[in-house]
């Protein structure tokens, strides 16, 4: 027997047994986890407050593994020994979004750790094709690739380009991976949250300003950073009330406001502003190949540089499994202080 972690939506954490890996059939390949990420949606099942989850539910979609073994059928590329990572959605082929070729949105996705068991385990078996090698990455750092590649695809959606103001509305992992894409892209960053912590990891990530909400007027200094015309991209990342509202009432006319974070209960809005700024308001889901791609081919750049790279801070904690527990808990009283807890199997 093999161990995993369980959690269920009412603050209770568990470690099971699992039984041991089977070999993988036609088309599967049998990853050894080495690690796997806690990330919001988990934390948001430990208070109660997932209603898209399991319960109980085995967490875990942000991988770094190792290949144990193939089974038939296999690309010849994808070889035992190797470090990948992996893609935790599916996608049912029928539905409108997967008709329109954007399988990220999948009407009846079933994301691992959420709506079906995740890899917060020893040993996960998946089909191939949604085992992506991670090239020159470490698997601790592969585990960081799928939350960045939310943020990553929301800079898609938004069209950013180097003429662009881009307000980010929350830096954690999933809000940094926007704010790195801009930067990427070539647009002038500005990163907003309530810990400093954050809106200084931010900058060295490549914002070129930061807001913290809480103490400082946000409306007078998007004023102050654009000559009076509000960011032309607005990308909100923390899914709450005051938030959406900030990002429609912020946005420059004409603007494009991007949607990544779920808010718990309704939201109301000056709607007046949709018509009179004439947004662009869009929902981003999950993310494509790509975008995986691109935060790979980013991750392996900054790891080869000289010195510390920016993106070792964003791993907050590495643990056991029997500490699973204690940091939840932890976490639950200490919610800003995350970016990624990584679980070392």
């Amino acid at each position: 027997m093999k161990k995993a972690i369980q959690i269920t939506h009412s603050q209770q954490l568990n470690i099971i047994e699992v039984e041991d890996p089977q070999a993988p059939g036609p088309g599967e390949i049998l990853l050894k986890l080495h690690y796997v990420g806690f990330c919001g949606s988990d934390i948001n099942t430990f208070m109660g407050r997932n209603s898209m989850a399991l319960d109980p539910v085995i967490p875990g979609h942000e991988v770094g593994a190792v290949i144990e073994a193939v089974g038939s059928g296999v690309p010849e590329g994808l070889k035992p020994g190797m470090v990948v990572t992996c893609n935790p959605y599916t996608n049912c082929g029928k539905c409108a979004s997967c008709r329109n070729q954007r399988v990220n949105a999948c009407q009846h996705n079933e994301t691992l750790g959420v709506q079906r068991n995740g890899a917060m385990r020893e040993y996960i078996t998946l089909p191939w094709e949604k085992v992506i090698p991670a090239g020159l990455l470490t698997p601790k750092v592969c585990a960081l690739v799928e939350p960045m590649s939310v943020g990553f695809h929301a800079v898609s959606r938004a069209q950013v380009t180097d003429i662009d103001v881009v307000l980010v509305i929350g830096c954690g992992m999933v809000g940094m991976g926007a704010v790195v894409r801009s930067v990427m892209r070539g647009a002038t960053v500005v990163a907003a949250d309530i810990d400093d912590g954050k809106l200084a990891q931010a900058r060295k990530m490549g914002a070129s300003y930061t807001i913290n909400t809480r103490t400082e007027n946000v409306h007078q200094r998007l004023m102050e950073m654009t000559s009076g015309f509000g960011p032309d991209v607005v990308i909100e990342a923390v899914g709450s009330t005051p938030t959406y509202q900030m990002a429609v009432d912020e946005v420059a006319f004409t603007g494009r406001v991007v949607c990544i974070g779920y808010a718990k209960t309704e939201v109301s809005f000056q709607t007046k502003f949709f018509v009179q700024k004439e947004l662009d308001i869009r929902g981003s889901r999950n993310a494509q190949p790509s975008d995986f791609r691109a935060v790979i081919h980013y991750l392996e750049r900054v790891g080869n540089t000289s010195g510390e790279s920016p993106v070792d801070a964003l791993i907050t904690k590495v643990i056991k499994p029997e500490e699973a527990l204690d940091t939840m808990r932890w976490w639950s009283e200490n919610p800003g202080k995350v970016f990624r807890i990584l679980v070392e199997f």
